[in-house]
């Protein structure tokens, strides 16, 4: 089973959040670029994966569209994927200053 943990903040931007989270987990985030949605921030860890990317994304209308409408104030997402329940991003994850759990999903 994996977990699917969305985290978000309305105080940071995707490379202030990059850099906390660098120093939080001690891990490393590759650039990437995808026409859906936009520029993002993608980290392998011993446990998954997280990504990091602004909620507005590129439309298809030249408009932005929001990837988590749910949370229309939230500027900047981080997901984490993890497939095992081990609390230790969860934890690191939680002394990272204005950054919010907003949800889990499990598959």
């Amino acid at each position: 089973m994996t977990d699917y943990d969305t985290y978000g903040t309305s105080t940071h931007t995707a490379r202030e959040l990059v850099h906390l989270v660098t120093t939080h987990l001690d891990v490393v985030f590759a650039e990437r670029e995808s026409d859906y949605r936009g520029v993002y921030h993608l980290a392998r860890c011993t446990h998954g994966h997280i990504e990091i990317q602004p909620n507005a994304i590129p439309g298809d209308d030249g408009q932005d569209d929001l990837y988590a409408p749910e949370h229309p104030a939230v500027r900047v997402l981080l997901l984490l994927s993890t497939s095992t329940s081990e609390p230790t991003p969860h934890t690191r994850l939680a002394a990272v200053p204005g950054l919010v759990h907003l949800g889990r999903a499990s598959w």
